[in-house]
């Protein structure tokens, strides 16, 4: 299993210019992989194999390459060659795509030593600190948060620095999968031990067993963003006192971000904690978003990243993440099947063949929940009636706060 760990960094000013100086050189360096590539005839286009044979040469004739440690040039040529690999597979699916372009200063903004080029030394700091080497650049200090667990390999580190100026090195991590929990056996799931989870639009998660979870409310934070940014477009482009207020935004852009994502953390490991098994929606949410109607809202929920903070977390934390198909979910009943159209306004569900009556959304989370039974070959338990399971009286949901989960880290049991 790979995943990563990030971490903020603090270098010194000597080192910073160096991090800065290297961050120039290996994006000019990818723009001389992107012009070799972009010169060469059609039918002799160089691989990323070719391209790092080539560098020893590029380094001769251009010694400011040859500063720049050997793995990390090398990630920068895999870095072009990953690009067009997305663009490619984005045409392949239909997408109208362009061509790679040109790196600017504020666009290139990490670099990745990958094997080697790097050393970790968790001791050398004091608390919860430590230090990174990297090659030719010199030590890093980073706030080590949470230390790297014994059993996991370092497969490559990445510094970049963000558009607020900050600093940041991330460890990409590989763990053995026989290091990891082993997950319930899946003859042992039952309604009780799992739960289905439909990620709604009045409220942010409703779960199966009848909890909801409100959204984050950022209102207070995107009208910040609106005045900084009204005050950034009054502001000469270029000027010092642009600058400052760009990075003004930008700081309420990662106060935005970074409200988002330790929502979903928090949220994400309560669920895997408190269930054996937990289903969600396969959501097209850029299908969504170019769609019409409320695109902000969904952007803001990011779902995506959601289900995949469940997805990863599912693994270390020995539960079983399952994705099922959305399609239908809110049509059909939960009890017989039968499917019944509801606009987006209707927030109830009534059966008019069985006359099952419960909240929209209750009823959505029920189907996701039989559907991840049936997607793990296991059917709905016959002794298990689905009014049992659902709450069927929608003044009887346990709705949670968005401040109560970012205060607690956890819901109410």
């Amino acid at each position: 299993m790979e995943y990563s760990h990030r971490y903020h960094a603090y270098p010194t000013q000597e080192v910073a210019e160096r991090l800065d100086h290297h961050l120039d050189v290996h994006r000019q360096l990818y723009n001389h992989v992107r012009w070799d590539y972009e010169n060469s005839s059609e039918d002799d286009k160089p691989s990323e194999y070719d391209q790092n044979n080539k560098l020893p040469e590029w380094k001769r004739k251009w010694p400011v390459f040859g500063g720049l440690h050997s793995k990390a040039a090398q990630a920068t040529v895999a870095r072009f060659h990953h690009n067009l690999t997305v663009l490619r597979e984005l045409k392949e699916n239909g997408y109208n795509v362009g061509q790679l372009k040109w790196q600017s200063p504020t666009d290139y903004r990490s670099v990745t030593y990958n094997q080697s080029g790097f050393d970790l030394d968790e001791k050398r700091g004091h608390d919860k600190y430590a230090y990174v080497r990297f090659s030719k650049i010199g030590w890093v200090k980073i706030r080590y948060s949470r230390p790297i667990p014994d059993h996991a390999t370092i497969n490559e580190v990445t510094v970049k620095k963000e558009t607020t100026g900050e600093w940041f090195v991330s460890f990409a991590l590989e763990t053995d999968d026989a290091d990891l929990p082993e997950k319930p056996d899946v003859d042992s799931l039952n309604a009780s031990n799992s739960v289905g989870i439909d990620l709604g639009i009045l409220n942010y998660i409703h779960t199966s067993d009848g909890k909801t979870v409100d959204w984050l409310n950022l209102e207070d934070d995107y009208e910040r963003l609106r005045r900084e940014q009204r005050r950034l477009s009054r502001k000469d482009h270029g000027s010092c006192n642009y600058e400052r207020q760009r990075q003004k935004v930008a700081k309420v852009k990662r106060r935005i971000r970074r409200k988002v994502l330790d929502y979903q953390h928090k949220l994400t490991t309560w669920l895997v904690t408190e269930y054996d098994a937990v289903f969600v929606e396969d959501l097209d949410v850029k299908g969504m978003l170019q769609s019409d109607g409320n695109a902000r809202n969904k952007q803001d929920a990011a779902w995506r990243q959601f289900v995949h903070l469940l997805d990863y977390k599912g693994d270390l934390y020995g539960t079983h993440v399952v994705q099922v198909e959305p399609a239908g979910t809110t049509k059909e009943c939960a009890r017989c099947g039968v499917e019944t159209a509801k606009p987006i306004w209707v927030r109830d569900h009534s059966c008019p063949s069985c006359g099952f009556e419960t909240d929209r959304d209750a009823n959505a989370a029920m189907n996701i929940l039989q559907r991840g039974f049936a997607k793990l070959g296991l059917g709905w338990p016959e002794d298990t009636p689905v009014e049992t399971v659902a709450t069927t009286d929608t003044t009887q949901f346990e709705s949670v706060s968005a401040r109560h989960v970012i205060e607690t880290g956890s819901l109410p049991s």
